[in-house]
């Protein structure tokens, strides 16, 4: 058995272990249900600074939030690209205006990671969900080059397990000037049942040089080619928004929870009474800190009071991570035998893959017009 720093069935994947070790003596494998953090044992001098990093090792500091909001950013161009509010675009760009430098996660050349930048034109290629597990192993030693040098400032925007790495990594020498956004996250797949998925429809991902998982609204790109009809979901979109392919880590998440980690936390305000925006993108916003106070002062936003009962009740992941299926070794059995992604959301989802099925047959026979429940991945190559 492989000597590994934490547990299989905890490792996020963030490759914060890999990024520090001073003998290069760990390697991440994705092994799709799973990720290993493996340790060479010849490698290895036992100076544990892997599981000092680890954020399933170490227990992070969860803070109560002390403001709860809704929003959208006040520039309606920039609300109507992103996925939701446009608060992460928003306080980006401001940071980066102000003399800072953002780290966040993009898709290129074929793999989603994390890159460092000052520059406004690099703020852009962050934009958009990822229904995917993002590679932050680079990530780090380049923020923590740049906080100690001048006095700079770095805002890391991702995933709570990666800013909970992030914040381990810097340490509490360096970590004034790091400001830190976490997203509401049900649970990611690894990247490579995306890539299966997309192999099916004869696209390599290493061969395309966009992606997006969400679209707001029923606007077609003629650039883009959709994997399925506007208007109706695919199955890999079908199996994310159902939690059914997660890697196993993310059904006993330990930062699902109202208790939060970085300064802010972000995502959608699901069930808002605000019913006239809803359309357009709001967001949920989570504040636990000062610093987390001054992003939100310093940014161009409206601002509302939210439930905060009513935000957790339709933001599960605020309360408990999603829930593991009973079928889960199953499926990643099915997979690793060959069966495609449609041929088994069919068979563990099936009242699902049967009702969009039904709908795509509607709305191409113009019985029924498409609504906006959809969703399908596009790729531009």
């Amino acid at each position: 058995m492989s000597n590994t720093v934490c547990d299989r069935e905890l490792c996020c994947g963030c490759a914060a272990c890999e990024a520090i070790c001073p003998k290069n003596a760990i390697t991440i494998k994705d092994e799709i249900q799973y990720t290993e953090s493996v340790i060479n044992d010849a490698q290895c001098i036992g100076c544990n600074l892997c599981k000092k990093v680890c954020p399933s090792c170490s227990e992070p500091v969860f803070m109560e939030p002390m403001q709860w909001y809704q929003g959208w950013s006040e520039d309606s161009a920039l609300r109507k690209k992103s996925s939701s509010g446009g608060l992460a675009q928003s306080i980006s760009r401001q940071f980066v205006e102000n003399g800072g430098y953002v780290c966040s996660c993009l898709f290129e050349g074929g793999d989603f990671v994390y890159k460092l930048t000052h520059l406004l034109e690099d703020i852009e290629k962050f934009r958009g969900s990822k229904y995917v597990k993002s590679n932050p192993k680079d990530c780090y030693k380049s923020i923590l080059n740049i906080l100690k040098e001048n006095d700079n400032k770095v805002l890391f925007i991702g995933l709570p397990c990666h800013a909970a790495a992030v914040k381990n990594y810097v340490g509490s020498k360096y970590d004034k000037n790091l400001y830190t956004i976490d997203l509401i996250c049900h649970g990611t797949p690894s990247v490579k049942l995306l890539e299966k998925f997309l192999a099916e429809h004869d696209i390599d991902i290493k061969e395309i040089n966009e992606i997006r998982f969400r679209h707001k609204g029923m606007i077609e790109v003629p650039e883009e080619h959709l994997i399925e009809a506007p208007g109706v979901m695919d199955e890999y979109s079908i199996a994310f928004l159902d939690s059914i392919c997660y890697t196993s880590n993310c059904y006993q998440c330990k930062f699902a929870k109202s208790k939060r980690i970085s300064d802010i936390t972000l995502g959608d305000s699901w069930g808002s009474e605000l019913s006239e925006e809803a359309g357009k993108g709001i967001s949920l916003i989570l504040c636990q800190t000062d610093k987390g106070k001054r992003l939100l002062d310093a940014c161009n936003l409206e601002l509302h009071p939210v439930d905060i009962m009513r935000a957790i009740e339709f933001n599960n992941q605020l309360r408990e991570p999603s829930a593991r299926p009973l079928f889960l070794d199953r499926l990643f059995s099915d997979i690793k035998d060959g069966k495609t992604v449609r041929a088994v959301v069919f068979k563990y989802c099936r009242k699902k893959y049967i009702k969009w099925r039904i709908k795509k047959i509607l709305y191409k026979l113009r019985i029924k017009r498409p609504g906006t429940g959809g969703r399908t991945i596009s790729v531009r190559k």
